[in-house]
């Protein structure tokens, strides 16, 4: 590991002092588990390392009439543990599919949403696109894109939280560069799919700091998040899907659907949206959803079962929402 710098402020004007100074050889540190093992390969070497779990609001959890406020910082079993999250079951059901005591209690939800990505080629050392995608088209991509796969990157957005916050509308707070400087967005604009070495996987730019989510009130809207994974352990799963529908007369008259680990950002699943709005919720909508959208992938050379599994992780996150049997192990 590089040497570095350390600082931990405690106020957010000090944080972005602290990033001022070097806007592009900084690295925010707040539980660590993406951070330190990426400086231990020498793929991260910042100059300056500043920790922000310090930082005061940062880690509160809130509500009001307007919605759940979620500080940067908030760990994972913060929460899995606040009473302030039972009304949006599908990031309860995203995080504790994590199912590790460890990542969980150290893990904020700024660095969930916010982790580099899990592609092995990048966590080789040879960058995050990769010989622009080359290297991933003819090589081992069984993990990679089916969606979004036509540019550069083919690494999928690793966030299993992402997908469900994204559903329920939620937005994110920006703060910085300048000490007067905040914006807020839809947690979706957090993520682009890098065109060239000079992007990253997100849209923060140097001395920006993601602060906060914000959650819409839940009203009359049911989620879930359904996730097909290959064991029961911590590995990121081979796909999910997150769904958040509002049900009126027996009818479908909103839906949001979004897939993870399929594209290079949480990718919005419009053609099943499409098939379900003005329709019942049911095993055959569900499915022809699923269905819809799997008919958009466009798979690498060794990742064509994954296609199958996005259809079947939508099916089931409907089915889930609507409090309907999923067919799988937990229905």
């Amino acid at each position: 590991m590089k040497a570095f710098e350390y600082a931990a402020p405690t106020k957010p004007s000090d944080l972005l002092e602290l990033l001022a100074d070097y806007p592009d050889d900084t690295a925010i540190l707040a539980g660590g588990t993406d951070l330190v093992p990426l400086m231990a390969k020498m793929i991260v070497t910042p100059r300056r390392v500043v920790n922000i779990t310090g930082v005061a609001g940062m880690g509160r959890i809130t509500s009001d009439s307007q919605g759940v406020t979620i500080g940067a910082t908030a760990t994972l079993d913060d929460l899995l543990e606040s009473k302030h999250l039972a009304n949006y079951p599908a990031v309860l059901q995203a995080i504790r599919g994590i199912n590790s005591d460890a990542l969980q209690a150290t893990g904020t939800i700024g660095g969930e949403l916010l982790q580099r990505p899990q592609c092995w080629y990048f966590r080789n050392g040879e960058g995050l696109l990769a010989d622009a995608g080359r290297t991933v088209a003819v090589g081992d991509n069984r993990y990679h894109a089916i969606f979004g796969n036509s540019g550069p990157a083919k690494f999928v957005s690793p966030s299993r939280v992402a997908p469900a916050l994204i559903a329920l509308s939620a937005q994110a707070r920006v703060i910085g560069p300048g000490p007067e400087d905040e914006t807020l967005i839809p947690v979706e604009a957090l993520f682009r799919s890098p065109r060239d070495g000079q992007q990253r996987e997100h849209v923060l730019e140097a001395g920006q700091v993601l602060a906060s989510i914000h959650l819409p009130p839940a009203a009359d809207t049911a989620s879930a998040t359904y996730e097909v994974r290959q064991s029961a352990g911590p590995d990121f799963p081979l796909v999910s899907a997150a769904a958040a529908v509002r049900i009126a007369g027996g009818i479908v008259r909103e839906v949001k659907v979004v897939l993870g680990q399929v594209a290079p950002t949480p990718w919005n699943a419009y053609a099943a949206e499409e098939a379900l709005i003005g329709q019942p919720l049911t095993l055959e909508t569900a499915t022809a959803a699923g269905e819809a959208i799997a008919a958009q992938a466009t798979p690498l050379s060794h990742n064509g079962y994954k296609v199958q599994l996005a259809s079947v992780a939508v099916r089931r996150a409907l089915l889930a929402a609507a409090g309907l049997p999923t067919g799988g192990f937990d229905s």
